[in-house]
């Protein structure tokens, strides 16, 4: 089965937003925003507490709380730019998936993964996330689903991978 598409910024927003959620980043996804509530309630607590208001330190640290609630939503579309700078120099992707894996092919590069690689996937609207093995689930692929040539090759691919992937 072959994949031929060129990746879009979307594209990498949604990988990176996966990969965040089931990768290295899913311990950070949970302690940025106690962090934040932690420091407004620090901020709360400097002007409304026993000894005399720290404006200064409250601002301080509601200025800290509202960087990491901002920030946060931020970190994946800046991940996926910074991403997508080095994808999209090599243009159009073609993608081979059979019973051996996954190969791509651009105009400057040339890469293969078999299935013990990228052992879990996760199926989204537009493609389907491949997520590695490691323990920190750092490596990411992506197959959008608009690369197919037939809108009935995305049930075939999906088939092909639940039988060799854990579909997540």
């Amino acid at each position: 089965m072959e994949l031929v598409y060129t990746p879009t910024r979307e594209d990498l927003v949604d990988a990176v937003r996966v990969q965040m959620r089931y990768g290295p980043f899913r311990v950070l996804r949970r302690l940025i925003p106690v962090a934040a509530v932690l420091a407004f309630l620090a901020a709360a607590l400097l002007l409304t507490g026993p000894r005399e208001p720290d404006v200064g330190g409250a601002v301080l640290l509601a200025g800290l709380g509202l960087l990491v609630v901002v920030l946060m939503p931020l970190a994946v579309r800046l991940t996926a730019r910074q991403v997508y700078a080095m994808v999209a120099r090599q243009g159009e992707h073609r993608a081979s998936v059979d019973e051996d894996g996954v190969r791509w092919v651009t105009g400057i590069s040339e890469t293969a993964a078999r299935w013990q690689l990228t052992p879990r996937y996760i199926e989204t609207p537009t493609q389907f996330v491949l997520l590695s093995g490691d323990k920190g689930g750092a490596g990411v692929a992506a197959l959008p689903k608009r690369g197919l040539a037939d809108p009935a090759d995305v049930e075939r691919l999906r088939a092909l991978l639940d039988r060799h992937l854990t579909r997540m």
